[in-house]
């Protein structure tokens, strides 16, 4: 039992030490979703997406799909010679953005002529903001607190772990 709340009190340390890096799941068309009608280039508009994002897209199942083509099929509406089938069949498909680059998805069966066809660049992340060194007395307070909350759950692990072996 000490060994677990030992393993974690480290755990929570090291997360307290991690950077912030999240990846963020895009809903295509927001409320409306994948469907006709909606201008999907209005919609990318002032996103970024970035490598390791995810698109998700949602729609009637019965009669819509999730095609990825390349420049030219994506600006004919061809559904020909899709790149990938990301049509699961559930209406509810979820796309990794995992190569920085461009990505062109249409929806097939003549949806695409509606509208149903979005373009998305995808970049790098954009690195960490650098450090710089601190001012005495202008401490920010994450690292305030992992100043004091690092040491202390530590040493509470520490204590904590010695208590279960003397017993």
């Amino acid at each position: 039992m000490g060994r677990l709340i030992a393993v974690v009190l480290g755990l929570i340390c090291a997360a307290v030490m991690l950077p912030e890096v999240a990846a963020v799941r895009f809903m295509v068309g927001g409320n409306v979703g994948w469907s006709p009608n909606v201008n999907y280039t209005v919609w990318a508009e002032g996103k970024h997406f970035y490598n390791g994002d995810w698109l998700f897209f949602v729609y009637d199942r019965n009669q819509m799909n999730v095609l990825e083509v390349n420049q030219t099929d994506y600006e004919s509406c061809n559904s020909d010679h899709f790149l990938h089938n990301f049509t699961t069949g559930a209406g509810r498909d979820v796309v990794p953005l995992n190569v920085t680059r461009k990505y062109y998805f249409i929806s097939g069966k003549g949806f695409c002529f509606s509208g149903m066809k979005i373009a998305i660049n995808v970049e790098n992340p954009p690195p960490p903001p650098s450090s710089s060194p601190q001012k005495a007395g202008s401490n920010s307070p994450f690292s305030t607190l992992r100043e004091i909350l690092v040491p202390v759950l530590f040493t509470v692990a520490a204590a904590w772990d010695s208590i279960f072996m003397i017993l």
